[in-house]
């Protein structure tokens, strides 16, 4: 991978992260904030969506060209959700618990709350949110964390909705799922204080640690999301939307240097070459025989073929700027947000059926030279003219530079076109919610998880690696509240970070068990009413069985501790079962034995009493 002279290029990055809190209820409403499956809908209803204008009557360009290819939008309601995610009535107040949970991230990074916080309305028209907008609020601001490579600011502490959740495209638009939205959400932004890549990822890493330590997010896949702003010198302000893997940080950040980087020399070498843009054209007539069968398919649909001639751009359009992307890439994400599948360019053909004749007819029929380039969108005749004169004006802002604009993160460290960046105009008041005046003396402020690692060491005498589990992990609030309630630290420990990653990797449904279930099998290991070793086969009974009570899974699948007379019975039978064994090895049969006597017991019985009783019945015999 290409490294950099961040300092020389200028480089300036900033973050944005989004953490779901893990509230009862959602932020507007009394819903539980528990994700449904779409099959468990119990209904659905369709809206379209629009961009409005803000109170000075100004349309957010971003929103825009968000709205301008028509969709459907479809929204699965559950017996779980309201008319509050609907948009069918008004919202409620903002969330007590949530409020509550800001003000401690706030604390963790030194900020300070604002007197009084006013819920504002934030224009989406991608479906995500049936009303069009999301509902966000600040409520902190000037904090500050550490990095190795110095201090970066934040800017400010948001108190947010989360949007719908995406089910999948449909025919007519998309298909979301309200179980989603409205679950409160924290988005923390930085100041651009940040100069190379790895200090965005131990950035992000110690904004990630501050927000576990409040036991009160949301953990697992989709829970946080990080968004990037990057830019350097020459290039101008991306932000990169949707990091889904902290991991990736440095990554999309180094790339994204990168491509900047080149898109600043193809401008040069444009700006050299005296480039242009040239008007679109129809050049349907050129591919009327064409073996190409993505053209084929357009033009017997009745579609046609459009082309733009950009000149000077020869060699350039198929140069690579980031990893497997050139900046044909880029025309032809512009071309795809227009409702086209892409688009193709002469640095690539003859290629996809084009023949060299085509290519040669293509560059008569627009006017161009061998140093220059064309590009083509063959689609329904409307999308085809649209998709070409948004790749016009994409290839129009390379002989600028780098354009500003919001970004999607790629699984490879990439990134791909969006929209624009969204302006003022995007945001106004929310007239439905009083406004609140956050009051942080009540809250107190959490323990950081490295002083609960060292804690845990201490206090219940952990291993440092166990502690470490536990500290970090998502069953940390779980097992505070299992400890303080008198349960041996070490067993609470191993059941929730050994017991149910075993069960998990032996398919057992883990995710099936409640709070209830796990604390009810603890007390009752705890209290001798069930042996350590029955934890795992009275877990994997309520997995499976999650309507049963742990009390009654035991009884019925005779998970009870056994008394010492029904151990010592056991333990004889194995024993007797293999006497000759015992004779000739002694108490070196011990090991195979024990195995056998506490599979014979079922975990009935405690392993300790079981390995006391087969060792006295050995020594008899031996």
């Amino acid at each position: 991978m290409t490294e950099y002279d961040y300092e020389a290029l200028g480089l300036v990055a900033g973050l944005e992260i989004h953490q779901q809190l893990d509230t009862a209820t959602k932020l507007f409403c009394q819903c539980p904030t528990d994700l449904r499956e779409p099959a468990a809908a119990t209904r659905s209803f369709t809206r379209y969506l629009h961009p409005t204008r803000s109170e000075l009557g100004e349309l957010d360009d971003a929103a825009v060209e968000e709205s301008m290819v028509e969709r459907e939008f479809e929204y699965l309601a559950y017996d779980s959700t309201c008319l509050v995610e609907e948009d069918d009535e008004p919202p409620h107040e903002l969330d007590d618990e949530a409020l509550e949970t800001v003000l401690e991230i706030a604390q963790l990074m030194d900020m300070n709350p604002v007197d009084q916080a006013h819920v504002m309305r934030k224009i989406v028209v991608d479906g995500s949110n049936t009303s069009g907008f999301q509902r966000s609020s600040l409520i902190a601001t000037d904090g500050e964390i550490e990095t190795s490579d110095g201090a970066v600011g934040i800017e400010d502490l948001m108190l947010e909705e989360e949007s719908a959740q995406r089910v999948e495209e449909t025919d007519d638009g998309v298909r979301y799922s309200l179980d989603r939205l409205g679950i409160p959400l924290v988005e923390i932004g930085t100041r651009p204080d940040i100069s190379t890549p790895e200090q965005a990822l131990e950035a992000a890493e110690r904004i990630g640690m501050l927000l576990r330590s409040t036991g009160k997010v949301k953990r697992g896949l989709g829970t946080i999301r990080q968004d990037v702003n990057v830019s350097i010198e020459e290039g101008a302000r991306v932000e990169i939307k949707g990091v889904q893997s902290l991991d990736d940080i440095d990554d999309i950040v180094r790339n994204e240097v990168g491509r900047q980087a080149e898109l600043v020399e193809i401008r040069d070498e444009l700006e050299a070459r005296e480039a242009s843009v040239g008007d679109t054209q129809d050049v349907t007539e050129v591919f009327e025989d064409t073996d190409s069968g993505v053209i084929q398919g357009a033009l017997n649909s009745g579609g046609s073929v459009m082309a733009v001639p950009l000149y000077g751009f020869d060699g350039l359009v198929g140069r690579e700027i980031a990893p497997d992307r050139r900046l044909g890439t880029e025309f032809s994400d512009h071309a795809k947000r227009h409702g086209a599948g892409g688009i193709f360019h002469t640095d690539e053909l003859p290629a996809y059926g084009v023949t060299d004749e085509e290519v040669a007819a293509l560059r008569d029929a627009v006017g161009v030279d061998p140093e220059d380039a064309v590009a083509i969108v063959a689609d329904e005749t409307e999308i085809a003219e649209n998709a070409i004169e948004a790749v016009a004006d994409r290839a129009a802002t390379a002989l600028e530079g780098v354009p500003e604009e919001t970004r999607g993160a790629n699984d490879d460290g990439t990134t791909r076109y969006l929209r624009p960046l969204p302006g003022a105009a995007r945001m106004y008041p929310e007239t439905d919610v009083p406004p609140v005046e956050p009051d942080p003396s009540d809250v107190p402020e959490p323990e950081l998880l490295t002083a609960k690692v060292e804690r845990y060491q201490d206090e219940y005498d952990l291993g440092e690696g166990l502690a470490e589990q536990v500290a970090y992990g998502k069953y940390m609030p779980l097992f505070e509240d299992i400890v303080a309630d008198g349960v041996d630290p070490t067993l609470a420990a191993t059941t929730l970070e050994s017991t149910l990653t075993e069960l998990r990797r032996d398919d057992v449904p883990v995710e099936a068990l409640t709070r209830e279930h796990i604390e009810d099998v603890l007390e009752m290991a705890d209290d001798g009413d069930l042996p350590n070793e029955g934890v795992p086969d009275l877990l994997t009974v309520l997995a499976e069985e999650p309507e049963q009570t742990a009390e009654a899974a035991a009884e019925d699948a005779g998970l009870g501790g056994a008394d010492e007379d029904e151990v010592r019975e056991a333990v004889v039978e194995v024993v007797e079962r293999n006497e000759s064994q015992v004779e000739d090895e002694g108490m070196q049969a011990f090991s195979g034995l024990m195995g056998e006597c506490m599979g014979a017991l079922r975990g009935k019985a405690d392993g300790d009493l079981v390995s006391q009783l087969l060792r006295e019945e050995i020594q008899k015999r031996a």
